[in-house]
């Protein structure tokens, strides 16, 4: 009865269960034998079934049974073949194994799904499993680089880095797909951000791909640009608004600092406060400013007219990239800007003016379809995650294998085993 028992629950094709124990510690042994009495020679693929005695005994671990562990013994039967002129013998696999595997098909794929979200170690205690088991899962399942067969296009790529210690230390430079259907993929997780890895990596994309990218929005970064520049050319460049935003935003914040020391040195500690409380304020946008707020923003203003010009000059170059203008009509317009920003006389934009100037072409090449490097977010969000979650997480292949089971979760399983 417990055999036949034991022979619904493992619902397993083709084996016949012949004995079950339990050891003391609770795990079952289940002794099964296959049902099938042939397969196909090695050599010559051939169905045979002139039978040649058994394989050595093979143990699998199988899905647990009400929290216990389940082992599964097996001798695999040999069988030798009557067409290949020196008779090889061909060891019978079972389709729910794989062969040298510890764990049967089944099991696979549940820690698989498992390690979505999680760490190995985690994994390991929950399913009683070795680290070193889990990591030849992976590597059995899941690539450690861009299966280029799986893309059909490219379209718009990412590229960003990644600090994967404290101290924006040892980076690596995630690089990212956006589809024209709105489906996000990485494609790559490089192990430094030398300008020679990054064009490496671009440079060998396949050409049928290389072609279809339109697009490839990073930061300002030499690195990145001259990559970029040498494998694709200037005309697919565009320097992401938001890492733009960054520096002129910086730069009024300087301006701000610089005003606020000297009011500390000018001003009592009583009215000094009035005026350092208005400092979240200069960061919000005007049309977020309730009248209260608008008038607190505007005592600073009056104590230092200098603020009131970055703050003015950072707005107005916000609204230069919020406005849906050609390029042509961008370039203007900045070009205008920078006059403005040379007649204010505020040396904290000097350096951003200069980034600009450098960069003025590929910056507005985002007013062409107003793509920005967006979509990476939220795989840096997940990345950054991963990093903090896995500490210790340094080899960029095994890197890669944990970002595509987070970003993609159960349905990139689901592929990785019905592919094997």
């Amino acid at each position: 009865m417990l055999e036949q028992a034991m022979q619904l629950l493992l619902d397993l094709p083709h084996i016949h269960v012949k004995k079950v124990e339990q050891s003391s510690n609770g795990d079952y042994q289940i002794t099964v034998e296959s049902t099938l009495s042939s397969t196909k020679c090695r050599k010559c693929a051939r169905t045979i079934s002139q039978a040649h005695g058994h394989d050595d005994w093979i143990s699998l671990q199988h899905l647990p049974i009400l929290g216990d562990r389940v082992f599964l013994r097996l001798r695999p039967k040999r069988f030798r073949c009557p067409y290949c002129s020196d008779g090889p013998t061909t060891t019978q696999e079972l389709e729910w194994y794989r062969p040298r595997s510890p764990f049967t098909k089944a099991l696979e794929e549940d820690l698989l799904r498992q390690c979505i979200n999680q760490t190995l170690v985690d994994v390991c205690l929950r399913a009683a499993v070795s680290y070193d088991a889990l990591e030849g899962l992976l590597d059995a399942y899941i690539a450690s680089e861009v299966d280029w067969r799986s893309f059909e296009r490219l379209d718009t790529l990412g590229i960003d880095e990644l600090a994967l210690r404290k101290g924006q230390r040892d980076y690596v430079v995630l690089i990212t797909s956006r589809q024209r259907s709105g489906l996000v993929r990485v494609v790559a997780v490089l192990p430094d951000r030398q300008r020679a890895t990054v064009e490496r990596f671009l440079a060998g994309i396949p050409y049928r791909l290389r072609r279809t990218v339109s697009e490839v929005c990073t930061d300002m970064y030499e690195g990145f640009v001259g990559a970029v520049e040498a494998v694709f050319g200037a005309e697919v460049l565009v320097i992401d608004r938001f890492h733009v935003a960054r520096h002129y935003r910086d730069a009024a914040d300087q301006v701000r600092k610089l005003e606020l020391k000297r009011l500390k040195r000018e001003r009592s500690g009583t009215a000094y406060q009035l005026l350092k409380g208005a400092v979240w304020l200069f960061r919000k946008r005007p049309e977020q400013l309730s009248l209260a707020e608008q008038d607190v923003l505007e005592c600073l203003f009056s104590a230092a007219p200098a603020v009131r010009q970055a703050y003015e000059l950072r707005n107005d170059l916000t609204a230069i990239f919020e406005a849906h203008s050609t390029k042509e009509q961008a370039i203007s317009k900045i070009e205008a800007w920078m006059e403005k920003v040379g007649a204010s006389g505020l040396s904290s934009f000097e350096r951003f003016v200069k980034l600009l100037r450098a960069h003025l072409d590929a910056i507005t090449n985002y007013f062409r379809a107003r793509s920005s490097s967006g979509f990476v977010e939220g795989v840096n969000t997940k990345a950054r995650v991963l990093t903090r979650r896995c500490y210790g997480l340094f080899n960029p292949r095994r890197f890669f294998q944990r970002l595509i089971l987070d970003l993609e979760g159960a349905p990139a399983v689901a592929r990785f085993v019905a592919a094997d």
